[in-house]
């Protein structure tokens, strides 16, 4: 390549300077343009939530700062489509090149196919690289060249691979293309509008976003809490997590450079012989993994953001009650810990991972609405909000995939608040009408005495709600919800056989089988194309053979039509839904803020909707196990 190259790096979720692999091939070959491109229309019904825009602003300063002192400034562009702001800068300023990192949830998989497509006949290079993975998704696959399925198979198989070293360096220096492009202030991308400026103006004093207080947060949490993470972890008022999670998934930290400063401390530790060390790494570890294997599932079965995993589950009869929703977001089911759990959501647009498990167990099991209405409510109000980790989050909580919660498994939430809040504390930090409840009975006040809530001032219906659904009666709807899934399940399958198949029907429809979808991988890797450059799913199931992007753009079709969240006409950027949909959460400086500063509003309106499939919208994150691939790393935490 010509030392006189021009070349475009488009930057999307990986905006940071060191270990950027796009940058530094732009940089080592002639002249670069950075560039940012913003389109509302592109991100449908995942549009970013209120704080998740925030950080993203945010983060954009900082980058840009960071490139100004290295010789080329941002340049930021809000367009109908990537494609033509793409198309407009490589004609204004000459340019022969375009690189950029990977992306892999199935939106991003069907514009950057286009995007190379298009731009590949105009007779500009495309080229793109691993920038978010240790393993790219066509790279991990069973003996049978299939992908996998469940968790621990797949980390066994990563563990056995080498892994490259994060070994690009930060660019000392960047040489700007002469050539102008008309772009857009920070403030013209609206990515926060008047309205909510005063209360973004309180998540600076929790977080801070951008790529060197990334690594400024990854150096703290290895000084100081990752030696202990493994007994401090469940905590749940989250003030020994990791706090990674927004800078990961804005890409503003390397996951190999964090991968590499932990197993470096796992040699450590080892050789010192710290045992408590080495367990801390190994679940820290795992963390990383599930991120991993969150954009492993995305990638090779992409319509895991509508649909379950588990082909079963077609069969499950979800709830689509609207009104149960309602409670559930607003914090007002009854359940302390759950209610609480659903109050520092709103207000601070963080919970800790074991809350996140614990409210979307709730959501999916206690009142069986639709796991995916739980995930757009996470997506819309999280602050870390990050579609394949919360993907993988709630099909775990819900049953939805071969190594998931089991279908009917039902977690009490008196039980798991003695176990994770024993004292109450968390409670009565958000529920203010129960701080005066003895610790006795904070987790289930329907079981106190009349003096007990009298002399606690607590009225159960009035100012505390009852339990919108008694545990047992949860339980017998949940066995009914799954006998009922298993017996359409089977008879589809009954239906499938003819008569003179009726012996070996007989013996095989009464069988409860996971529906597991195969997906050939292999195939992938005897592509023409280069090794670095994004690939596609290849759709080879053993029942079908769809082309590559076939499915993909089916898929995207299809939430466009279902959801249509977002109104190309509507001026005001965010979904066409009820204000109470739309994300509030906001922070302060004290972690422990009181209830009196903590601004605990609740929405009090709720669209009413015809189908399960059909959310009120938002989104997620989940679990300890397969549930904490928000690598929180443990869901980023925050002071609330």
């Amino acid at each position: 390549m010509s030392s006189t190259c021009k070349t475009i790096v488009w930057f999307r979720r990986d905006l940071r300077i060191e270990d950027n692999p796009a940058l530094a091939v732009a940089v080592r070959d002639g002249c670069v343009l950075p560039v940012f491109i913003w389109c509302p229309k592109e991100e449908g019904q995942f549009y970013p939530g209120r704080v998740s825009r925030w950080w993203l602003k945010q983060s954009l300063i900082h980058l840009d700062r960071t490139l100004r002192s290295l010789g080329a400034s941002l340049l930021l562009i809000k367009a109908e489509s990537s494609l033509s702001a793409l198309e407009r800068c490589i004609t204004a300023v000459g340019a022969e090149r375009v690189v950029y990192n990977h992306l892999y949830d199935p939106g991003s998989l069907v514009r950057d196919h286009n995007v190379k497509q298009k731009l590949e006949e105009l007779g500009i290079s495309v080229k793109s690289f691993n920038g978010d993975l240790l393993y790219e998704p066509w790279e991990v696959y069973d003996e049978k060249g299939h992908a996998f399925t469940t968790f621990d198979a797949f980390w066994n198989k990563c563990l056995s691979l080498p892994i490259e070293p994060a070994s690009v360096l930060s660019p000392w220096k960047l040489v700007p293309i002469t050539e102008t492009v008309e772009g857009c202030s920070i403030e013209e991308l609206n990515l926060e509008n008047a309205t909510e400026k005063s209360s973004n103006a309180l998540l600076s004093r929790g977080w801070s976003p951008g790529w060197s207080n990334a690594d400024k947060a990854l150096a703290d949490f290895v000084a100081s809490n990752l030696l202990d993470y493994s007994k401090n972890r469940m905590k749940i008022d989250g003030t020994t997590t990791a706090l990674l999670s927004p800078h990961l998934h804005f890409g503003e930290l390397s996951i190999r450079k964090v991968y590499q400063t932990i197993r470096m401390k796992q040699i450590e530790w080892a050789k010192e012989g710290s045992t408590n060390g080495e367990e801390s790494v190994n679940l820290f570890l795992k963390s990383i993994g599930l991120r991993e294997y969150s954009r492993y599932l995305c990638f090779n079965f992409p319509f895991t953001c509508e649909k379950s995993l588990l082909g079963n589950l077609h069969h499950y009869p979800w709830n689509a009650d609207g009104g149960l929703f309602k409670l559930w977001r607003q914090g007002k089911t009854g359940y302390p810990l759950v209610d609480a759990g659903m109050r520092e959501l709103w207000a601070t647009g963080w919970i800790h991972n074991r809350t996140r498990v614990i409210v979307a167990s709730f959501c999916v099991k206690f009142l069986l609405l639709p796991w995916t209405w739980g995930m757009k409510y996470f997506w819309d109000t999280l602050l870390d909000s990050d579609l394949e980790a919360d993907i993988l989050g709630w099909q775990y909580v819900s049953g939805s995939l071969p190594d998931g919660h089991e279908l009917r498994r039902l977690d009490s939430p008196e039980v798991q608040g003695s176990k994770f809040d024993p004292e109450g504390e968390y409670v009565r930090n958000w529920l203010p009408e129960l701080t005066r409840m003895p610790t006795e009975w904070i987790h289930h006040p329907w079981d106190a005495p009349e003096s007990v809530l009298k002399s606690a001032g607590v009225e159960l219906g009035s100012n505390y709600p009852r339990p919108i659904v008694d545990i047992e009666t949860a339980r017998e709807r949940l066995v009914d919800a799954v006998a009922m899934m298993w017996e359409l399940d089977i008879a589809e399958r009954a239906a499938k056989f003819n008569v003179s198949d009726e012996v070996v029907a007989e013996n095989m429809i009464s069988e409860k089988v996971l529906d597991i979808p195969q997906v050939l991988v292999r195939k992938e890797m005897s592509c023409t194309t280069s090794s670095l450059d994004q690939r596609v799913p290849s759709y080879h199931n053993s029942k079908t053979n769809v082309s590559k992007l076939e499915a993909l753009n089916h898929i995207e079709k299809e939430r466009a039509n279902k959801y249509n969240l977002y109104d190309p006409d509507d001026e005001g950027e965010t979904s066409r839904v009820d204000d109470d949909l739309r994300s509030t959460a906001e922070s302060s400086s004290a972690r422990k803020r009181s209830i009196s500063e903590s601004q605990c509003a609740v929405p009090d309106t709720c669209n009413s909707f015809s189908e399960p499939s059909n959310p009120p919208f938002m989104k997620d994150e989940g679990e300890e196990d397969v549930q904490s691939s928000h690598i929180g790393l443990r869901p980023s935490k925050r002071p609330a």
